[in-house]
């Protein structure tokens, strides 16, 4: 009979375990702080543009786990975005040369306060952009 008792006893700590969850975990809408700052990732990438400055990385980040938990393959065409959701597929177009990539959003950054998306190194190149280290881009949802 007391192994019964401590049976439910314990199925009732981890239930009501489950139920004081932080809402954060169980939401669709998930947050993250990185440098003291609190991100919000996007529920979808529906109707997603933005302009602005892209960077791209390479070497000192390949094989290295992403966001997502896949490797990093600087010859993916991949990319790395602050709130839009891991898996988005995005068209990123260089403003000064009209060249256009699409990539996969498997990681999170660029953490630099004036970046919008931080692309890997083949699509960098396809871009354009290895040279420079930056470009003018447009980054839309697809």
């Amino acid at each position: 009979m007391s192994k019964k008792i401590l049976l439910i006893l314990s199925m009732c700590l981890f239930i009501s375990s489950c139920a004081n969850r932080d809402a954060t975990a169980l939401s669709p809408h998930k947050t993250y702080t990185q440098y003291g700052k609190r991100y919000h990732v996007l529920h979808n990438s529906k109707n997603y543009q933005e302009k602005g400055l892209a960077s791209w990385y390479g070497a000192r980040f390949n094989k290295k786990r992403t966001s997502s938990g896949e490797r990093f393959n600087m010859y993916k065409m991949t990319a790395a975005h602050k709130t839009l959701p891991l898996a988005s597929r995005v068209k990123v177009t260089n403003l000064h040369n009209g060249k256009t990539v699409v990539v996969k959003i498997n990681d999170r950054g660029p953490f630099v306060s004036n970046r919008v998306i931080d692309l890997s190194y083949a699509a960098a190149k396809k871009l354009g952009m290895v040279g420079r280290g930056t470009a003018a881009v447009s980054v839309t949802a697809m």
